[in-house]
C-alpha cells in the first residue's frame, strides 16, 4: 500500500477530541485584562494602519476583529465572521473554521469585505494559518489522526494554495526533502508553520523526522525543500526577508516548553527575545522590530503580545481578548 493509501482519516468523533484538547491546553493564566469596548463598525481587510485578530472575549464565538494599529489595545471592530484561526495580509484573509453544520473544518478564502472565494475541506483541527505579503500564497496547519506511521497518535499536516492559478499542494510530506545535502526518505515526516517569502515562491517551514526538528526552505518552482537549521519551529519572516522570529524547544524537549528568539538569516546568529515565558505560537512581525504573538489567559482566553525583536525591552499586552493578530500594513512589505 502507498504511504498516502496507509494514512487512516479520523472519524468525526476524533476531531472534535481535538479540539477540546486544543482548548483545555491553553488554561493557563497569565494575566488578567480590562474589559474591550467593541462596535459594530465594518471590518475590512483591505491595506492600511490596522491590525486584525481573533476575538477571545466572552461570547465572541471567535469572531475577526479590527483595531487601530496606533492604538490596538482600545476599542475594535467586531465582525459576524468567527474563525479557529485566521490571518490576512495584501487584502486577502485566510479563516479555518468549522465546516456549516458539520464537526469538520474547511479553510475559506476571502476577499477584503470578508466574502468566501474559495472554501476547501480540511481533515484536521486548524493549528496555522499564513499568507504571503501579497495575499497570493496561502498555507495552513492542521492536526491530524490516524496516520499509520505514527501509532493512531495525531500528527501535523502543512497545505499550501496559490489563489493565482488555484494550485493546490494538500500536503508537503509528498515533497522530496534533503537533510544536510543529502535525500531523506522516511514515512514520518511532518510539516507545520509555513512563512513565506516576498517572491511568492520561496518559503520557510518546520519539518520533523525521528523526533528531532529542522527549519525547512521550500521553492514553490521545484516542489521541493532542504534542511536549513536544527530546532526551529514555527518560522516567521520579517518583511525585509532578513530574519526569521520562530520557537524552539527548551532543551530540545517540547515538554520544557519553548523560547521565542530571532535568526538571522545571513549570519545564523539567534537571538533570544525578552519573552521569557513558554510561547507556543507563530509570531507575526509588526514592523521591523517588532514580533507579536499569542499567550493563553484562562479557559478559552488569550492576549495577543509584543516584544522588541532586537533581545531587548520588556514584552506588553498589544491586543487583549485576542490571537492569530496579522497586520494590514501595506502592499508593501518593506514599508511595513
Amino acid at each position: 500500500m502507498s504511504r498516502r493509501g496507509a494514512r487512516v482519516i479520523a472519524g468525526a468523533a476524533a476531531v472534535v477530541a481535538l479540539a477540546v484538547l486544543a482548548t483545555l491546553s491553553i488554561a493557563r493564566a497569565r494575566y488578567s485584562a480590562a474589559p474591550v469596548r467593541s462596535s459594530a463598525g465594518s471590518v475590512s481587510l483591505a491595506p492600511g494602519p490596522r491590525l486584525v485578530a481573533r476575538s477571545t472575549a466572552p461570547g465572541s464565538d471567535g469572531r475577526l476583529v479590527s483595531v487601530p494599529a496606533g492604538a490596538p489595545a482600545g476599542g475594535r471592530a467586531v465582525s459576524s465572521l468567527s474563525c479557529a484561526r485566521l490571518y490576512a495580509a495584501g487584502g486577502t484573509g485566510l479563516c479555518l473554521r468549522l465546516d456549516r453544520g458539520l464537526t469538520t473544518y474547511q479553510l475559506a478564502v476571502l476577499d477584503t469585505r470578508l466574502r468566501t472565494v474559495r472554501e476547501i475541506p480540511l481533515v484536521g483541527v486548524p493549528n496555522r494559518a499564513r499568507l504571503s505579503p501579497s495575499g497570493r500564497m496561502a498555507a495552513w496547519t492542521v492536526f491530524v489522526t490516524g496516520d499509520s506511521y505514527n501509532g493512531g497518535r495525531f500528527s501535523t499536516r502543512a497545505g499550501i494554495l496559490d489563489t493565482r492559478t488555484q494550485e493546490l499542494v494538500p500536503t508537503l510530506e509528498d515533497w522530496p526533502v534533503t537533510v544536510a545535502g543529502r535525500p531523506h526518505r522516511a514515512a514520518d515526516h511532518n510539516f507545520w508553520g509555513v512563512t513565506f517569502a516576498p517572491d511568492d515562491r520561496h518559503f520557510y517551514a518546520t519539518m520533523s523526522t525521528g523526533g528531532h526538528r529542522y527549519l525547512v526552505s521550500g521553492d514553490m518552482a521545484t516542489h521541493r525543500m532542504r534542511t536549513v537549521r536544527d530546532n526551529v519551529e514555527c518560522p516567521s519572516l520579517s518583511p525585509d526577508g532578513t530574519r526569521i522570529a520562530f520557537k524552539s524547544a527548551r532543551h530540545g524537549d517540547p515538554a520544557r516548553g519553548w523560547r521565542l528568539s530571532v535568526l538571522d538569516l545571513a549570519t545564523h546568529r539567534v537571538t533570544p527575545l525578552a519573552e521569557t515565558r513558554s510561547v507556543d505560537d507563530q509570531a507575526t512581525w509588526t514592523d521591523l522590530g517588532t514580533v507579536a504573538y499569542a499567550l493563553p489567559r484562562g479557559r478559552g482566553r488569550a492576549d495577543v503580545w509584543a516584544v522588541p525583536a532586537d533581545g531587548t525591552g520588556t514584552p506588553h499586552v498589544l491586543i487583549p481578548d485576542a490571537e492569530s493578530p496579522a497586520v494590514l500594513g501595506t502592499t508593501d512589505p518593506g514599508a511595513q
